[in-house]
């Protein structure tokens, strides 16, 4: 007889083959066929509301594995939210304006020079370019399984929102928070514009250290009162930025600072007491004595020559001044530093700002000689310049850390300029404050963003380009002073939401002003308008106003922000600034962030290196789900590491999770969970363990959701798979599947705890495996109860409390423990040719008294875990192996009695059933 085809099979059109590339587009497909997010939307309608603020990409370039790992913790927290008791919107966002964009589009379009076309023709270009990528974007996003508001995201460019943006700009603007101003601001001479401070990159940047002597013209009498001569006296200052020299007006010192007048030959110098030697060694003097000494404060308004421009510099003192470097006289330009700048300003304002560079990075005629040189034309000019007129005390060649633009990577100059400021200092504290009651996760980022807005200056808010909101300002033109009123940004606000911003270069001023408007100082009546645009950290900044506060679906402040670190100085701090502002706390009630992905070897990808990897080459290879897989397998708040040999990695463990769901999907073929489950009582003790183990994996995976360590859960989830299912509980009960009558209780109830299992399981993981989590849905079988269409409609099952059964689980450790050392000793046994199977072996464990009387107690547990076909237990005596477990130790025989050829296993009860007298008797009753 063929007892094969008597045996219970498994049996399943779940595939063993993923075939990921290729399924996942149609499972897409077919959710947005259905509005899958939209019947989840209305589904969890009426539960508590969970906000995932989205931060804009730039819609200006293809998605990279920074933003597929953004977005994909995202969809991760969104799914388990709406698994979980909330309902969890999801409205996706781009940024659309800004500088990269422009160029971008202007190069696609062939156009040089903003200025070889109109104002509204450029913004047309740059709109039709930023919505071409965004809708790339977006077919791109979607494709790694997230779900969302695709069809309807926030976007910056968009009327609604520009509006908005208008209105919080003049809510800020009335409380005084806006201001024009002439200071020194980050300038890319390239880009022509100011830069914001998030708009800063530091790389290592060659450059002269110098040393230069300026000549006392007027000492106050001090150094005469010691006979010396002050036309023989030099102030010597240190700058690694020689072309900032012609912007030269004053030397500022450290007030309590002690210093020196220095004699070398027939020369005196003045420097820092505690930076004399090193200054002195730079410039290979080794005699010299100390004629002099003076607190800075001694020096204050003494006057020197500027060493190469006809003026002189005025002597002051500073709070900025350190001993850290330098000589402790500071080179100070006020129209090229901000400090410089400030010190001039509070304390000296008879010293001017002088601005000897234009818009272009090239020295103006206040440079004098140097007029038409780039800044770098002229670091080499001036040095030669001072070393042939005698100025240049020192010189050396160093590498330093030097601001450069984030869009071109040229180095930055700081230039004072008109601009318009956001004051952050009238709200640091406010805003330091408000920071104090966010959830930071790290929780080192609460005092890294609030370090950064205690030193922040005040916010450069504008930006001298076309493509972007502009600032609504009108000047009068009698007086030129700046219209900031309420009435007036409403009439630009509501001109924004009628025809979009487009209608601030089509209309003249008193078209869009109402009617009646005069000037607040003058009385004017006729108006110019600002050219400016906004910073586009603004128009991200004020999303939460725009989206959050907007949509009726939505709530603000935000549930959470999530984005990587570099946004602790971007948009974490532009929206905290503007909400502040506006109403004077955080616009978020958490914070996450997380690291830059890096290559295997912990390198940055770059193209030079020839080490990055693309999305969809990950995507069409393996599929989504595996690039989740890697998401949600990462500590994802440090560096994350990816490459070929992780993602073959975490293609086999992922396979080792879909065999496992398989398994129990082919043994729960015909099973009906409404009908042909068994009840609590029924269960055997080791299906009652695995349900026990699953409830421990709940607590475990739902833990490491709720604190964003997804990693926890995924590595809980897998190991559960391999571990204790694979490993344990589906390989022990596979002789009862197969084996015992189909509908016998014995075998409805492992069904019974193997459905259970799964269809948890299932749940749990669908926040991360998007894709084949819902494949597993609809290849299950169901209750009535259960949302049939996709398993996102379904509650993650939450953990029962398992204090009853402390002492059971405890119990079923031990046995893993002994277990444990069969297994050694049949491996052992099997390579010395006792045994083949294990089906084969006859154990006999030799235990102490305390452990025998535990092994008798669980005698038939320890049978069913060993697989094999006897098992006897000995009190005393010794094995011939001995494991690690102490009082235990194993001699493996071969079995007794004739082999089965139905199950397998060996038994005296062969032929005890005349109808079935080949097989044993347990396979003779399960054939009745």
């Amino acid at each position: 007889m063929d007892y094969k085809s008597t045996l219970n099979l498994p049996k399943t059109d779940f595939s063993m083959q993923a075939g990921l590339p290729k399924r996942e587009p149609e499972m897409l497909a077919h959710w947005e066929e259905n509005k899958t997010y939209e019947k989840l939307m209305k589904k969890n309608e009426g539960k508590p509301l969970y906000v995932l603020h989205d931060g804009p990409p730039y819609a200006n370039g293809d998605i990279h594995l920074g933003t597929a790992l953004n977005k994909t913790l995202k969809d991760i927290i969104v799914r388990y939210k709406n698994m979980t008791g909330f309902q969890a919107p999801y409205v996706p966002g781009w940024d659309t304006h800004g500088l990269p964009t422009e160029l971008k589009a202007r190069k696609k379009a062939g156009v040089s020079n903003s200025t070889a076309i109109s104002d509204v023709e450029l913004r047309k270009i740059c709109r039709e370019f930023a919505l071409g990528y965004l809708d790339d974007q977006r077919t791109q996003f979607k494709r790694l399984g997230g779900l969302g508001e695709w069809d309807n995201p926030y976007i910056t460019l968009n009327k609604e929102f520009e509006a908005k943006q208008i209105e919080l700009f003049a809510e800020m603007a009335s409380q005084g928070y806006i201001y024009k101003g002439l200071k020194p601001v980050y300038w890319c001479a390239d880009c022509e514009t100011a830069l914001a401070e998030a708009e800063i990159e530091y790389m290592e940047d060659p450059c002269d250290s110098i040393y230069v002597k300026f000549r006392v013209t007027d000492d106050q009498g001090k150094f005469r009162a010691l006979g010396v001569d002050p036309e023989k006296v030099y102030f010597v200052i240190w700058t690694t930025t020689t072309w900032t020299l012609p912007g030269n007006l004053a030397i500022c010192l450290g007030s309590e600072f002690d210093y020196v007048l220095l004699k070398a030959g027939e020369e005196y110098y003045v420097m820092a007491e505690a930076l004399a030697k090193p200054t002195m060694e730079a410039a290979n003097i080794t005699e010299y004595e100390v004629v002099g000494k003076f607190l800075g404060s001694d020096l204050e308004y003494m006057k020197a020559a500027h060493p190469f421009l006809p003026r002189e510099s005025l002597v002051i003192l500073g709070d900025h001044v350190t001993l850290e470097s330098g000589t402790g006289c500071v080179h100070t330009a006020p129209g090229h530093g901000v400090e410089d700048y400030e010190v001039c300003r509070d304390h000296y304002p008879e010293i001017p700002i002088v601005v000897p560079v234009d818009s272009h990075g090239r020295l103006t005629k206040e440079a004098g000689k140097f007029e038409g040189l780039t800044t770098a034309e002229a670091n080499a000019a001036i040095a030669e310049e001072l070393k042939s007129s005698g100025a240049l005390f020192a010189i050396e060649k160093i590498i330093h850390q030097y601001p450069h633009c984030w869009r071109c990577k040229k180095p930055v100059i700081y230039r004072a300029t008109e601009q318009w400021f956001c004051s952050v200092e009238a709200i640091k504290e406010q805003a330091v404050e408000a920071i104090r009651k966010v959830k930071w996760i790290p929780g080192w980022g609460e005092e890294r963003i609030a370090s950064m807005v205690r030193d922040r200056n005040d916010w450069c808010i504008s930006r001298q380009r076309r493509w972007g909101v502009p600032i609504p300002i009108f000047y009068c033109k009698d007086c030129g002073e700046a219209l900031i009123s309420k009435k007036a940004m409403r009439a630009v606000s509501d001109l924004f939401r009628r025809e979009g911003s487009d209608a601030w270069y089509l209309h003249d001023a008193s078209e869009i002003l109402p009617e009646g408007t005069v000037c607040e100082k003058c009385g004017g009546t006729a108006f110019t308008k600002e050219l400016d645009i906004m910073d586009v950290w603004f128009d991200s900044g004020v999303t939460h106003a725009a989206v959050c506060d907007t949509r009726p679906y939505l709530h603000w402040p935000a549930d959470l922000y999530l984005e990587g670190a570099d946004q602790y100085r971007g948009w974490f701090q532009s929206s905290l600034l503007t909400s502040v502002a506006w109403r004077g706390t955080a616009p978020y009630k958490a914070v996450v962030t997380h690291g830059w992905v890096v290559d295997g070897e912990g390198r940055k990808m770059s193209k030079s290196l020839g080490n990055g990897i693309d999305p969809s080459e990950i995507v069409n290879q393996y599929g989504a789900d595996i690039l989740r897989l890697w998401v949600a397998s990462s500590d994802y708040h440090a560096d994350i590491r990816i490459s070929k040999e992780i993602l073959k990695q975490l293609s086999d463990a992922y396979r080792k999770i879909r065999n496992t769901a398989r398994f129990i999907l082919g043994n729960l073929n015909g099973f009906d969970p409404d009908r042909d489950s068994v009840t609590a009582e029924e269960l055997q003790p080791i299906d009652r363990w695995a349900l026990c183990a699953f409830e421990a994996l709940v607590r475990k995976a739902r833990r490491g959701y709720d604190t964003f360590e997804f990693h926890q859960a995924f590595h809980a989830i897998h190991n559960f798979c391999v571990v204790d299912m694979s490993n344990f509980y589906l390989d022990v009960i596979k002789d009862r599947l197969y084996v015992e009558k189909k509908d016998s209780v014995a075998r409805r109830a492992a069904q019974t705890a193997m459905y259970q299992i799964l269809d948890g399981l299932t749940r749990l993981m669908a926040p991360i495996l998007a894709f084949t989590s819902d494949e597993i849905w609809h290849a299950m079988p169901h209750k009535a109860s259960d949302d049939v269409e996709n398993v996102v409609f379904n509650e993650i099952p939450q953990a029962k409390d398992l204090e009853a059964e402390h002492a059971f689980m405890e119990q079923w450790d031990r046995i893993h423990a002994i277990r444990d050392v069969v297994k050694k000793a049949l491996e052992l046994a099997r390579s010395e040719k006792v045994i083949g199977a294990a089906l084969d072996a006859k154990v006999r464990l030799f235990c102490d008294e305390e452990t025998y009387a535990f092994a008798k107690s669980v005698e038939n547990e320890l049978a069913t875990a060993f697989i094999v076909s006897q098992i006897e237990i000995v009190e005393g005596g010794e094995g011939e192996y001995h494991g690690d477990l102490p009082g235990v130790s194993v001699t493996v025989l071969h079995a007794e009695g004739e082999k089965c050829p139905r199950c397998w296993s060996y038994s005296h009860t062969i032929g005890s059933d005349p109808e079935h007298p080949e097989v044993c008797a347990r396979c003779a009753k399960a054939l009745q």
